[in-house]
């Protein structure tokens, strides 16, 4: 009876054998390798997409990479000039300056940093509204950032708020561009759409309108040493284009 046992165990310690042999040769071993499971909530990941994506710096404040992520060895010359064309025609100085931009920092692509520059005009008209400095330091200069916070201080100083509604963004274009050394410097017009509201201390609307929406139109510029290992630019200018 034992040996009829034995055999059997035998028999079913060879299925088992034979099982686990098959299952692994169709799903494969795990090297530590592979990529996770696709989430399609969650966030866009700037390496495999074109969406904009914070992230922090050193001190722990939002950036944005405004040009995205791309290939280390770009693209081809043609390739090149097919992206840059889509923003400024062939000839035109703005083309020849994004140019020279893209020779010094391969990682430059236009549409994306149009994207990432709509991304952080956002949050920039919306921290200083808010009196957010820590979001406003890591997307601004320095003397931007000091321009930025002496206004706010002022208002806090009288007691003044500022009720302010983010529409939307019309639109968003490149109109200058320029390689001054190694800094990029890009500047955008946006066409955007604003709820806002100063209110004194006791309450009163002494500025702006809490039910009108106003169209605003400005000129930011933008700057990144393309020497440097940080990919984030930074508004280092505004205008009003009104």
């Amino acid at each position: 009876m034992s040996e009829i046992f034995d055999v059997y165990n035998i028999i079913f310690l060879g299925l088992a054998v034979f099982i686990l042999f098959k299952l692994r040769s169709v799903l494969g071993k795990r090297t530590g390798e592979e990529r996770p499971p696709f989430d399609p909530y969650s966030k866009p990941d700037p390496k495999r997409s074109n969406g904009v994506e914070r992230v922090q710096d050193a001190d722990g404040g939002n950036v944005i990479p405004l040009p995205g992520q791309a290939s280390a060895q770009g693209g081809s010359g043609r390739q090149d000039g097919e992206v840059i064309e889509k923003i400024a025609p062939a000839g035109s100085a703005l083309n020849d300056a994004l140019r020279k931009i893209l020779s010094a920092d391969t990682s430059f692509e236009p549409a994306q940093f149009i994207e990432g520059a709509r991304a952080a005009y956002e949050m920039i008209v919306t921290a200083f509204a808010q009196g957010d400095r820590k979001t406003l330091k890591g997307l601004l200069s320095k003397e931007v950032y000091e321009g930025f916070v002496g206004a706010i201080d002022e208002r806090e100083k009288r007691g003044e708020t500022i009720e302010s509604t983010f529409v939307g963004i019309d639109k968003a274009e490149i109109i200058e561009a320029e390689l001054k050394g190694s800094t990029a410097l890009v500047t955008v017009k946006v066409h955007s759409q604003l709820i806002s509201a100063t209110k004194d201390a006791e309450g009163h609307v002494i500025d702006g309108d809490p039910t009108r929406v106003t169209d605003v139109i400005d000129l930011w510029t933008f700057a990144r040493d393309t020497t440097s290992r940080d990919p984030n630019w930074r508004l280092v200018a505004t205008e009003s284009a009104e």
